[in-house]
């Protein structure tokens, strides 16, 4: 498993890896979005973004307020997936969140703000920390023409002002299918706080998010 090897390895190394991610993550403060939805009443609208590692990110939108449910899977890729075929980084999957919001309460692009600030370095290609291979791609998968529109316009955006010192690696691709990730995926940080990743990877994302976005984050 490439997380506990790549964490075993930082730790040898006396966290100097862990220091590198850390800083990697470290992002200047991103403007809203100029393009977004309008807040408005209606159904739920659902969302798939992929940061990778699905602990974090999941976490990470699981405390935000107006998302209502927020799901660890795979998609981007073609056949089947279960974590084991996913990790071979054949399957084209990334690690992916399936998120359910109010439209009412929060809009797309506010959403997109967090991926890109709090939930990982869209900088970074094909890996995220010390996770590697395309399996562990940035990547906004939209399933709506306006979802499409709000996120390339973002992505410009950001780029153009050069928010970031590296242009962004986030990948713009059809939703074709989300394939929900095994039980003990779900819900992963909660369930497991004091694991060496999740400390260390994973709970400066929390911390961050609720310094960069009280308005936003919920218990």
């Amino acid at each position: 498993m490439l997380k506990s090897l790549f964490l075993s390895s930082a730790l040898l190394l006396g966290g100097s890896m862990l220091a590198c991610s850390r800083a990697a993550a470290s992002v200047t403060s991103i403007p809203d979005p100029a393009v977004d939805e309008a807040l408005r009443s209606g159904q739920k609208q659902t969302m798939v973004l992929a940061g990778g590692c699905f602990w974090g990110v999941e976490a990470v939108f699981e405390h935000i307020k107006g998302v209502t449910d927020v799901k660890s899977g795979y998609a981007g890729g073609t056949g089947s997936a279960s974590y084991e075929e996913v990790s071979s980084g054949r399957t084209g999957h990334a690690e992916s969140v399936q998120i359910t919001y109010d439209p009412s309460k929060i809009t797309y692009g506010k959403l997109l703000k967090v991926f890109f600030a709090v939930a990982h370095d869209p900088t970074e290609v094909n890996r995220q920390g010390p996770d590697i291979g395309t399996q562990y791609r940035s990547a906004i998968f939209y399933s709506t023409d306006e979802q499409k529109r709000i996120a390339q316009a973002y992505i410009d955006q950001l780029n153009k002002a050069k928010v970031f010192s590296r242009p962004l690696a986030t990948q713009l691709s059809a939703l074709d299918s989300f394939h929900a990730a095994e039980s003990y995926h779900q819900n992963y940080l909660a369930n497991h706080p004091n694991e060496p990743y999740i400390v260390y990877y994973d709970m400066p994302k929390l911390a961050k998010l609720r310094k960069e976005f009280p308005e936003l984050y919920k218990e």
